[in-house]
């Protein structure tokens, strides 16, 4: 299918006047609207307006400008039926063989602070919006082009077949184009339904912060890639990523060397990643099975690696881990020690790279060190989805209420701290015991308190790790005190907790029994 006619209508012009020169190098008649035309016309092309071209003109500020038997009929008409082609021929319509449109940014305008209702809707695009749908219907005849990012390859295509786009070329810039829509409707829906209903009553004055959990939430992911299995191998899998990339997320990877990731390798990096970014001193984080098994903080990446793995060198065996600085030779020596599946950093020396170079199975991902948040966090359930804010709760000593008799010293509130912070990423029930900036014991994922107590307790000793002096950290309120009893026995000093229990005051009168120093956040870190 040879393109002989274009029609070109951008909000969004990078590369367009690149690629409309192309398109006019190959003869190829232009049509454009507004601004574009403007555009085009000031670089000496010859292109015809739309308003010339239908006989109609631009009117309502420009909200009808394409909405046109003349454009439509050129887009809609089937070239495999001598009836359409008759009937446009009837009517002086002559075919449009290929659409470059992108829409009003409706995005990028309500994500402006002090952005009104009338402007959010003045930027909803309508005529823009139909031209790609008619032309990615009618694919079979007209190609659609949505992304700047398809210019080149596409003229590319054109100057070696004549002129012509394949088949193939044009029902993947159709799938393109139906995606492009789709997430457009998506973001005005999602926003629309966020906000309260009477912010239509003063649509010229600034709208409120949409709702948090919009009525009708749309979702728009980019598949990644297909994955070799999922959690299991009998399971199928693939990756997505989001469409606007979060800052600092897991997702936006670069992999230097290694297999391709698994299901379960992404899901155990990224709570590594966003464990070890909230750390501001060199960290490290091991994760197996989606919980930490050694954390520690140190003055370099190799002293913060070598307390993490003391913590836990049986569960670390094939584990991901995680540091939140340049992982150099010293580190990346140690490490290559152990049987690693993945190591995450924001980047590897020279060094590190060269030493890591005989381990090729190990992943390497290089990922930006930036403390940015998911939106929403999700889980699907049967039939459904459950939503959330993040949990950005990072608990400082100005939260902290002592409720014991003994209060904790400055290096013990250090301790504490550390251990609460790590807490958050436990799967509930959490205890975790830490000292001098390293985890020694952890328990997770129990259906009881005090049996996850008693695991970490286990733990640490197991790999030979004293917990006489030890910080705890509960990610919620101890139910009873047979909790603390156990902690107390291990030799811990402090304990840092939530509270909110109807058996506080008998939790408080354990720890004051064996003269333990307890803090109170205020402020719970369950995670299923």
């Amino acid at each position: 299918m040879k393109i002989r006619q274009a029609l070109i209508s951008l909000s969004d012009k990078r590369g367009a006047l690149e690629f409309a020169r192309g398109l006019a190098a190959q003869g190829v008649k232009l049509l454009s609207t507004g601004g574009t035309a403007k555009l085009l016309k000031e670089a000496g092309l010859d292109v015809t307006e739309i308003g010339d071209y239908t006989g109609f003109p631009e009117m309502l500020d420009g909200r009808v400008k394409t909405l046109h038997p003349k454009v439509h009929g050129g887009i809609l008409a089937r070239r495999d039926l001598p009836e359409h082609l008759a009937t446009i021929a009837a009517h002086d319509i002559p075919t449009i063989d290929l659409v470059c449109v992108n829409l009003y940014p409706f995005r990028e305008t309500v994500a402006k602070a002090g952005v009104t209702l009338a402007d959010a809707i003045e930027n909803i695009d309508i005529g823009g919006p139909a031209m790609v749908r008619s032309a990615a219907k009618n694919y079979a005849g007209v190609a659609i082009v949505t992304d700047p990012d398809d210019y080149a390859p596409l003229l590319a295509e054109m100057q070696a077949n004549g002129g012509a786009l394949s088949l193939t070329t044009r029902f993947g810039l159709a799938k393109k184009a139906f995606t492009h829509t789709a997430r457009y409707d998506s973001a005005i829906a999602n926003w629309l339904t966020g906000q309260d209903d009477a912010v239509a009553e003063t649509p010229e004055a600034a709208a409120p912060v949409p709702a948090a959990f919009p009525q009708k939430l749309q979702l728009a992911f980019d598949r990644v890639e297909t994955l070799r299995y999922g959690e299991n191998p009998h399971q199928q899998a693939a990756f997505y990523r989001d469409t606007v990339a979060t800052a600092g997320a897991i997702a936006n990877y670069h992999q230097l060397q290694g297999k391709e990731l698994s299901y379960n390798n992404i899901a155990d990096a990224d709570a590594a990643w966003e464990c070890v970014k909230t750390f501001d001193t060199p960290a490290c984080v091991i994760i197996k099975h989606a919980n930490p098994c050694g954390v520690a903080i140190g003055a370099t990446a190799l002293e913060a690696y070598d307390k993490a793995f003391k913590t836990d060198t049986t569960s670390a065996f094939g584990g991901i881990i995680a540091f939140n600085r340049e992982l150099d030779g010293s580190a990346a020596t140690a490490v290559a020690k152990q049987f690693v599946e993945v190591v995450i950093a924001p980047s590897f020396s020279s060094e590190a790279r060269q030493i890591f170079a005989a381990k090729q199975n190990v992943r390497l991902l290089e990922v930006p060190l930036e403390r940015a948040y998911h939106a929403f966090e999700l889980k699907r359930v049967g039939g459904g989805l459950l939503v959330q804010s993040p949990d950005m709760f990072n608990v400082q000593p100005s939260d902290l209420k002592v409720v014991t008799k003994k209060a904790p010293t400055d290096a013990q509130l250090e301790d504490l701290l550390f251990a609460y912070r790590v807490a958050k990423f436990v799967k509930s029930n959490a205890i975790v015991f830490c000292g001098g900036g390293m985890t020694l014991g952890v328990g997770a994922g129990q259906m009881s308190r005090v049996d996850s107590t008693r695991i970490a307790a286990i733990k640490a000793q197991n790999a030979g790790l004293s917990l006489a002096g030890s910080a705890v950290a509960s990610d919620a309120f101890f139910p009873f005190r047979d909790g603390v009893d156990v902690l107390a026995e291990a030799g811990a000093v402090a304990v840092i907790q939530p509270g909110g229990s109807m058996r506080d005051a008998e939790v408080i009168a354990a720890a004051d029994e064996h003269g333990l120093a307890m803090v109170f956040t205020g402020a719970r870190h369950f995670r299923h």
